[in-house]
């Protein structure tokens, strides 16, 4: 009986909340993506519920948003995407330019890697290797130069598999959403 009562309590708190939880989402949101494309002034929501296939006979809805200059002009896509990682789920906002040609960078939403190794996802000298690299497969390195921008990406030592998580979800969820973007006409075939 005490478990069905604090489960409702549970519910009728979460269903108090969730307006206010879904608002801190969208401020965390927006506020990554400005991190990555601060000429942006606002964000629009371009397509909503892109079914991106994640693997596994699993599915997982997104939408895109349009980053706007202070003109109207498209200057770049943000979107949330997410993959497991050594510990659990990393969700991550995942920002390209305007042509889907480069990656802006990505900021991490939520993530349990394990403490002072897989939570590097989170620092600089791992996130700026994204800064510029291209929108195209990407490939994890053990060695290499973290200081070089192309598709390669160092991993961080003693955090392999939460390095090699962030690209795989990189990996798999650009193309679905370039793909559906440029089907829906939003960019060019080109690019």
């Amino acid at each position: 009986m005490a478990s069905f009562f604090f489960g409702l309590l549970i519910a009728a708190a979460n269903a108090a909340w969730q307006e206010r939880i879904l608002q801190n989402e969208e401020d965390k949101f927006n506020n990554l993506a400005r991190q990555m494309l601060p000429d942006a002034n606002s964000f629009e929501t371009a397509v909503e519920n892109i079914e991106v296939d994640t693997g596994k006979g699993k599915k997982k809805l997104t939408s895109v948003k349009k980053a706007l200059a202070t003109d109207g002009t498209c200057i770049g896509w943000a979107f949330k995407c997410e993959g497991s990682g050594f510990a659990d789920k990393i969700k991550l906002i995942l920002v390209v330019d305007a042509g889907f040609q480069q990656l802006k960078g990505f900021g991490v939403l939520a993530s349990y890697e394990t403490p002072g190794i897989g939570d590097q996802i989170k620092l600089p000298y791992y996130r700026n290797q994204f800064i510029g690299a291209p929108a195209e497969k990407l490939i994890l390195s053990k060695i290499g130069d973290p200081e070089k921008i192309d598709s390669e990406i160092v991993a961080i030592s003693k955090a392999t598999i939460s390095s090699q998580a962030v690209v795989d979800i990189v990996n798999n969820f650009l193309p679905q959403i370039k793909d559906y973007i440029v089907t829906k006409g939003l960019i060019g075939n080109g690019g």
